[in-house]
């Protein structure tokens, strides 16, 4: 490692692994890493930033975001319905800009964008923003890309079940992710991978957001996931699935899906199958508190009451039964920059605090493949955030991010 040499000193810091707060705080950054944790001794002519009596930890991690919708024009919850026909490419990205400078700053350094299904022309829109923050470009979190989302006409994530717009008001290419049958999906797992793609978004199931779909039903038959699957996997990219019925969660587990979204309405049988197969859910949990309805349809209303309550029972059981949970929020549905009460809502469905950051820190690097972060480690990158208090025991002190490094970069300081 060669670089600047910068040293952060703290009241303490938080070994994710263990679950333990150690006091005092020295950690040494080297270019973009971390070459020391509590040294005998510190370089001589380092850069010192002391951060008083904060609290360091790891880097967030958030599973599930869509950048690209939501935010400075439309913060509270749910995003614009009409953003599809609206908002073009060029617009859209820019939204995605402060949207990503403020999940940063919340202290959040890698996220997946398992975005929606919208008309771009093809253009996959999260991988040059993934791009452009890679080039130093723009202030933001590092960003697995999913590029379109997966559906079959009529499916949730399919726009004009958002919008209820008329036939042919807003076509969609299997490009930009409308895709049935079994040549179309694999066709269209294709051209997400060709063009930056690094995992692949599926809708197995109904949703709760959107019109005429039943939030239980699969979408998608076995047939036409286990080639999306096939196809995903042969290239060496894993796949998300939305899932909120019990029948879609099976028949995306035995496709071989890596990740499971939101899986509200599992058994317990179907619980015990993720276990077995290490199956990852993202359970986006606190949607159940956070996302503002208020403005909602009646009938979307309605599946949210139906679905909520059971979904934080199903966590409950998923967490008791030893599932691998990794943090995400559904943003904007829960607003970006709030990513941090996603953390509370996996404590107040029995996790413990230290849960909860491995949750959003160790199991998040294992879901998408990294070993080179998600730790205060010697050797690991310099993704490093501080809170006021002990996190390990009150969740809700990282709702409170003082100080920001991502990539040995500093991006918000007290």
């Amino acid at each position: 490692m060669t670089g600047q040499v910068v040293v952060l000193r703290a009241a303490a810091w938080v070994d994710v692994e263990t679950g333990q707060r150690h006091t005092p705080a020295v950690i040494v950054v080297e270019g973009n890493r971390i070459a020391a944790v509590d040294p005998v001794e510190v370089p001589a002519g380092a850069q010192v930033i002391d951060l008083g009596s904060l609290t360091l930890l790891p880097g967030l991690m958030d599973m599930e975001v869509n950048l690209l919708i939501g935010g400075p024009d439309n913060p509270s919850g749910l995003p614009n319905p009409m953003h599809g026909v609206q908002d073009d490419p060029v617009y859209r990205t820019l939204r995605a800009t402060v949207n990503a400078r403020t999940t940063l700053h919340a202290g959040f350094t890698t996220v997946r964008n398992l975005g929606l299904m919208v008309k771009t022309g093809g253009y996959l829109l999260d991988v040059d923003l993934h791009r452009a923050i890679e080039q130093g470009w723009l202030e933001g979190p590092r960003i697995v890309a999913a590029g379109h989302a997966i559906t079959p006409t009529g499916g949730h994530l399919d726009p004009t079940m958002f919008q209820r717009l008329a036939p042919h008001i807003m076509p969609i290419t299997v490009e930009e992710g409308r895709a049935n049958g079994v040549p179309q999906v694999r066709e269209c797992v294709r051209y997400q991978i060709k063009y930056g793609a690094e995992v692949i978004k599926v809708s197995a199931s109904g949703g709760v957001m959107s019109h005429g779909t039943v939030a239980g039903a699969q979408q998608y038959s076995d047939e036409e996931l286990a080639a999306i699957v096939d196809e995903a996997h042969r290239a060496g990219v894993p796949v998300a699935a939305h899932a909120h019925g019990d029948a879609g969660i099976r028949a995306c587990i035995r496709a071989g899906v890596d990740c499971i979204e939101h899986g509200s309405l599992a058994e317990d049988d179907t619980i015990a199958l993720m276990v077995e197969r290490g199956t990852f859910l993202v359970p986006t949990s606190y949607l159940s508190e956070g996302l503002d309805l208020s403005k909602a349809a009646p009938a979307l209303q309605k599946k949210a009451a139906e679905v909520f309550p059971r979904a934080r029972e199903t966590l409950r059981k998923a967490i008791a039964a030893g599932v691998k949970i990794a943090c995400g929020t559904d943003a904007p549905a829960v607003p970006h920059g709030q990513n941090a009460k996603e953390l509370w809502a996996l404590v107040d469905r029995g996790m413990t605090p230290a849960q909860a950051l491995r949750a959003a820190t160790v199991t998040s690097a294992e879901l998408i493949g990294v070993d080179d972060r998600g730790r205060l480690a010697p050797g690991l990158l310099a993704d490093i955030i501080a809170v006021p208090g002990d996190p390990t025991a009150d969740i809700t002190t990282i709702e409170d991010v003082r100080f920001v490094m991502k990539d040995g970069r500093v991006h918000k300081r007290p």
